[in-house]
């Protein structure tokens, strides 16, 4: 697995994605944005520190904890969503010649389109957990920082929602309906779970805030 992307520049990888290179691509993309969503809900939680926030420390250790651990889980998803991109096209490239060669490519793409599938869903979750930790800390953080919680907030969404894409694109083309339903089943709630933590933080957010 590939990590070598999340040593490059910003630089790099906006030229590397802005160019004719299937990869990094949006999935690439919204991995990244979790990523930065994550580290403003770090930022948050290191500057509410100290005496004042006490009372709240247990939950804000807990929170910069799994930031960290959502970090590298985002870092990971970058990393396979190129890797899904390139079993997708190596599949495409089989032999099909005769019809055991037709049926060996037929269900390398159905197996490449399936993990093109558990990454992005995979993603929208750690998205989710993102947002329930920032959540957590909404109502008791420094309100000097609030903004940037909030900015956690709706990147946090934006990149679920990038994903959400992602695994639209790719379930289309699933040849297993039941399976296809069961994905469609578990994105449509996970995407309900996403909005509500949205709105609920950002209430939060903005009443303290003061506007």
């Amino acid at each position: 697995m590939r990590t070598n992307q999340w040593d490059q520049s910003i630089r790099t990888f906006i030229e590397q994605a802005g160019s004719s290179s299937p990869t990094p691509g949006g999935g690439s993309v919204a991995a990244l944005v979790a990523a930065l969503g994550a580290s403003m809900t770090s930022m948050v939680g290191n500057l509410s520190q100290g005496e004042k926030y006490a009372a709240y420390q247990e939950q804000i250790h807990e929170t910069l904890e799994r930031m960290n651990t959502l970090t590298t889980i985002y870092e990971q998803l970058l990393a396979q969503d190129m890797d899904c991109f390139e079993q997708y096209v190596a599949a495409l490239k089989l032999p099909r010649n005769s019809e055991s060669e037709k049926e060996a490519r037929k269900q390398a793409l159905e197996q490449a389109t399936i993990q093109a599938i558990d990454v992005p869903i995979r993603l929208i979750e750690a998205c989710l957990a993102g947002m329930r930790y920032a959540k957590g800390i909404a109502d008791c953080c420094n309100p000097h920082v609030l903004s940037d919680l909030g900015i956690s907030t709706i990147l946090l969404e934006a990149a679920a929602q990038s994903a959400l894409l992602t695994a639209q694109i790719n379930l289309v083309s699933l040849t297993d309906s039941s399976l296809q339903q069961k994905y469609s089943d578990t994105i449509t709630q996970l995407m309900r779970d996403i909005d509500k933590f949205k709105q609920v933080t950002m209430i939060t957010v903005k009443s303290r805030m003061g506007v």
